[in-house]
């Protein structure tokens, strides 16, 4: 990654937004009809710099980021795990809450997580960013690096399909109706979805800008799509 300047932003922001997105899931936003949650102000941004690492640096590069991200968020949940699990100080207490117990009730409320859905947002998390990147790289090799948008549009439905689909029916399958859970789903999907298109200009300036400081537009024809692999060249 030494050679790159800016490849390290890009992987702190994707990273980010990762950690971020799986904090603030907890809370519930109704948008006129669509009930959502706040993970998606924030979320997509890490497919937009998916698309942007796959276009720039490529696959191999993408998927270290990708593990990377993993391995930062799994980190971020064992210091939560441990943190919710010390004993609270006697004279602690959380804005209005002023004894520990509320306080502890209050943090665990907000930080706390079910092994459920922390297994469902792993697998989710994996299986959406890997098929992103790898149907990107695909793309970009089909149409010979034309066609910006198609690309990480066209990416971005097979990657979030996948993430929001795997992710509710690992979640909730035999806690919400089936009817629920699918309009659930075709819910997210399409928001996210649309949040991505509807940055593609952005998209546009940060891939070019990043060509051109960079000195690379990598094209994944030698390489392999396995995503247990560490070598960024293979």
């Amino acid at each position: 990654m030494s050679r790159y300047r800016w490849l390290p932003v890009v992987t702190a922001v994707f990273v980010t937004s990762l950690i971020v997105s799986n904090i603030i899931a907890v809370k519930l936003i109704s948008i006129g009809p669509l009930l959502l949650t706040s993970a998606i102000i924030i979320f997509p941004i890490s497919y937009i710099f998916g698309d942007v690492l796959t276009e720039v640096y490529g696959y191999g590069r993408a998927r270290q980021v990708i593990w990377i991200g993993f391995g930062c968020n799994l980190l971020a949940v064992l210091v939560i795990w441990l943190s919710i699990n010390l004993p609270a100080a006697p004279f602690w207490h959380m804005g209005s809450f002023d004894r520990p117990q509320s306080s502890q009730q209050a943090f665990e409320a907000v930080l706390g997580f079910t092994p459920r859905l922390l297994v469902a947002s792993f697998i989710a998390y994996l299986a959406g960013e890997f098929l992103n990147s790898f149907v990107l790289a695909k793309m970009k090799i089909a149409t010979s690096g034309r066609y910006l948008w198609m690309r990480t549009i066209g990416s971005t439905l097979v990657g979030q399909l996948a993430d929001t689909g795997l992710f509710t029916l690992v979640a909730f399958l035999g806690v919400i109706p089936a009817g629920h859970l699918f309009t659930m789903t075709v819910t997210q999907w399409l928001v996210k979805s649309l949040y991505e298109a509807s940055a593609t200009p952005l998209t546009y300036l940060v891939v070019n800008y990043l060509k051109r400081a960079e000195n690379e537009d990598y094209y994944d024809r030698e390489t392999k799509f396995s995503p247990f692999v560490w070598d960024e060249k293979t």
